[in-house]
């Protein structure tokens, strides 16, 4: 018997007229390209996403798909639970179409069974699982990808052992075909939820902020673990824990690049309604490989071109203007950290950069130029300087926080340092040449925190590893 499931949540959680549907569908798109810019990044392998009603969380929402409209996935793998309870294990719901305002949806059908075949997953009927954590993805999904086929599944509670069991399961599924949708609000915030850590006061909206960050910043150690640990250690009600602590174990099995999650909107409902008494926050987090962020040779020559025409103009008139590449393209709109390294031969001439940045890379590049130019305070400035002067540029990936150092890899990791107010960055070419072993990175890497040798091995030392694209001037552009 062919099972269709109607959605109860049209005419709720958004219109049940296809036309209404549509009309929010296109407007929370578009303002979530006036929000976040025109980059997309290539090759995700799932997203964190939110899942109140469209009004509220859609436009954050819309940071995920429009990357899912980009890759047209052939299935999406949509990991929710039940807000008031449901079985233990992963409950899979026994039907073949979803039916939304905006027509059906196909399961697929065939994965579905395949995954049934091993415990913790199962099979169960659709009126004993049916929630928003799952459904409120399906005409966001549905206007992304029309022909995607959907692998619905709900999380209960695993113990350990299910969890790496059905992580390893999952991780089959991964592929250039296949996106992974995780379904979770952040905090959750009121009287309501039980939960007012702090006052509502004029400073909510920052202690909101900083408190969903970091949480967003523990799952971007894509450790389970040290993410659950936040989680508990902070009482957070972050609703989506397990489907997130699942996806990031899943994770540890997918084969292949190095990954990184990149936060690509972030918002409260309080935001929108100026009500802070009772909100909750909604973010899209990305999962790429490295390679997602790095910038072609095109691209590459545009920001090098800029970086050495703002020198030419410091070194020869005196002018202090950062001057922006000629080309503008949509690469260059992305917001990452940079740094900006200048050399004579081997000699170090400045470097100065920034781990992250709320300017694009087309503003931050040339900026960091100038910067290295003439504030880094190891060096004078270069204007007394003769002779060609050389630029790096270091375009970072996002920061991943880890627990252990020997997931440090030399000559592959940059890393950064936090621990007591102190901070402390090396770049991953800081070991060129050097011979250098992992532990002699991370003891330079304290000693320049000011810590000591063994600084990041102290209590409250954070270290978090990343990788760069680095490209100069004088040297070939692949």
């Amino acid at each position: 018997m062919h099972a269709v499931h109607v959605s109860p949540y049209g005419g709720a959680w958004y219109p049940d007229c296809r036309t209404d549907l549509e009309r929010l569908l296109d407007d929370l798109f578009d303002c979530s390209q006036q929000r976040t810019g025109t980059h997309l990044l290539a090759n995700a392998l799932g997203f964190v996403v939110p899942h109140a009603g469209l009004e509220y969380s859609g436009a954050v929402a819309a940071a995920a798909y429009r990357h899912v409209r980009r890759q047209q996935p052939r299935r999406a793998v949509i990991l929710g639970f039940a807000h008031r309870g449901g079985p233990a294990g992963i409950s899979i719901p026994d039907l073949d179409e979803y039916q939304t305002p905006l027509g059906m949806a196909a399961v697929d059908r065939e994965a579905m069974e395949r995954l049934a075949r091993h415990r913790p997953f199962q099979l169960v009927a659709e009126e004993r699982i049916c929630d928003h954590s799952v459904e409120i993805q399906l005409p966001l999904l549905q206007w992304a990808a029309p022909h995607a086929r959907v692998v619905p599944l709900f999380v209960g509670y695993l113990d350990d052992c299910q969890q790496d069991v059905a992580a390893e399961t999952l991780a089959r599924l991964c592929g250039p075909d296949t996106v992974f949708l995780v379904s979770s609000d952040l905090t959750h915030y009121g009287r309501a939820f039980g939960y007012q850590p702090f006052p509502v006061d004029s400073a909510i909206s920052a202690r909101l902020g900083r408190l969903d960050h970091q949480a967003m910043e523990a799952a971007a150690s894509l450790d389970a673990r040290f993410f659950l640990d936040f989680i508990e250690e902070k009482r957070a009600t972050l609703c989506g824990r397990s489907p997130i602590g699942l996806w990031l174990r899943t994770l540890a099995f997918v084969a292949g690049d190095e990954v990184f999650q990149e936060t690509l909107d972030y918002q409260t409902s309080g935001d929108i309604t100026g009500d802070y008494d009772h909100t909750v926050s909604y973010g899209a987090l990305g999962y790429f490989p490295a390679q997602s962020f790095w910038l072609d040779a095109a691209e590459r020559s545009l920001l090098l071109e800029s970086a050495q025409e703002t020198l030419r103009l410091l070194r020869t008139i005196g002018e202090h203007r950062p001057i922006p590449p000629r080309v503008a393209t949509p690469a260059l709109s992305r917001k990452a950290g940079v740094f900006v390294s200048l050399h004579q031969g081997q000699k170090l001439l400045g470097c100065v950069g920034n781990r992250t940045s709320g300017e694009d890379l087309a503003e931050n590049v040339p900026e960091m130029t100038l910067r290295a130019a003439l504030d880094d305070p190891r060096f004078p400035t270069v204007l007394g300087v003769e002779g060609e002067i050389q630029v790096e540029i270091s375009i970072l990936s996002p920061m991943k926080p880890i627990r252990d150092a020997r997931a440090f890899r030399i000559g592959q990791h940059g890393a950064t340092l936090d621990c007591g107010g102190r901070q402390a960055l090396l770049l991953p070419q800081v070991a060129r040449g050097r011979d250098w072993t992992g532990e002699q990175f991370l003891k330079a890497l304290s000693m320049k925190a000011g810590l000591g040798s063994k600084g990041y091995q102290g209590v409250g030392a954070q270290l978090s590893v990343f990788q760069a694209q680095v490209f100069a001037t004088g040297k070939a552009a692949d």
